[in-house]
């Protein structure tokens, strides 16, 4: 068991996950130099072949078990009026994961994905971070460690998703505070104008009340339990060698901490959209990330990402599937 219960052990365990396959990212190079296609012709799908390749060792792969994992949590800044919907929204909607009837469970499904959804302390809200830190140091780890077990070792993909009402304010707070500026709060679930003034104000005021805070420290300050499991989902899959597809701007709110920790903490990663919340763009280049689709998505849950899994399977066919010039009897250039 690898040791998550404080932020030194985190940052452990960070710094100890694996690099990518060398070997088989070359044999990917060569394969893919010897494919039935002017060079290049694959565009972005032949630097996802070579990535994924990379990451799970194997020169000519395939993706058999992909995995969604939609985290839950309550945020007590939500007292604040930052939301369209009231807390117990989250309860419901994970009621519905469950019974098979969001969004996220077609796209699942489409996709022939694995779905696990995982409800963190739901009847217990993080603090109000307009006030202190969010979360404790305790809690903030343990969520982590929920996230980072809920990993499927057998998985070749996974995909973080959450649902919490607030969590588009915590994203903001965490996006102030780690890359500065303002602006990162925007209409999340619809909210009005009146609405939007209240989450650029309790933004504001929790970086005033949580001053100097990098990484993990940022992460509990600002962030909720869905947001710190996705990091450790998302930090978990690394340590198995399981490359990632980011959903929209709460999972890289998650995702940013860790890069605060460690500059290659995200090498395993690529991001599956960009989303309709303004301030996505501004993250994703933050993140040195183009998306792969760009929808107008704005729902969570993981559904931009659960849908980007279709490009990716059709980088990993064509790289995979199709035969060299050689195999065809194609004259090669």
């Amino acid at each position: 068991m690898t040791d998550l219960s404080s932020f030194a052990a985190i940052r452990d365990a960070l710094a100890a996950a694996p690099a990518p396959d060398r070997a088989a990212r070359i044999g990917a190079a060569e394969r893919n130099g010897q494919l039935t296609k002017p060079p290049g012709a694959l565009g972005r799908l032949e630097d996802l072949a070579l990535w994924y390749a990379g990451w799970r060792g194997d020169a000519r792969p395939r993706l058999e078990k992909p995995q969604i994992l939609v985290f839950a949590g309550n945020h007590g800044v939500a007292a604040q009026g930052v939301s369209a919907f009231p807390p117990e929204v989250t309860v419901q909607m994970v009621a519905n994961f469950r019974a098979g009837g969001a969004a996220i469970n077609q796209l699942a499904d489409l996709a022939g994905a694995r779905m696990d959804v995982h409800a963190l302390d739901l009847d217990r809200l993080t603090a109000d971070f307009t006030q202190g830190p969010a979360m404790s140091e305790v809690e903030m780890a343990a969520a982590f460690a929920t996230g980072w077990g809920a990993v499927n070792p057998e998985a070749d993909l996974v995909v973080t998703g959450e649902m919490g009402i607030g969590n588009t304010t915590a994203a903001a707070a965490i996006a102030a505070a780690l890359l500065g500026g303002s602006g990162w709060a925007g209409r999340g679930t619809g909210i009005d104008d009146a609405g939007l003034a209240r989450k650029e104000d309790a933004v504001a005021r929790a970086l005033d009340a949580n001053p100097g805070r990098t990484g993990l420290e940022v992460l509990a300050a600002l962030g909720g339990r869905e947001l710190a499991a996705m990091a450790g989902a998302i930090a978990g899959a690394r340590a198995a060698r399981i490359p990632v597809i980011l959903d929209g701007f709460i999972c890289g709110a998650a995702a940013l901490c860790l890069l605060a920790e460690a500059e290659d903490a995200l090498d395993h990663c690529v991001a599956g959209h960009l989303s309709a919340e303004g301030a996505h763009a501004r993250m994703l280049e933050a993140l040195g990330m183009t998306p792969l689709l760009a929808l107008g998505l704005r729902l969570g849950e993981g559904s931009g990402a659960a849908l980007a899994i279709q490009v990716l399977r059709g980088a990993l066919a064509c790289h995979s599937g199709m035969a060299t010039f050689a195999e065809a009897g194609v004259a090669d250039g």
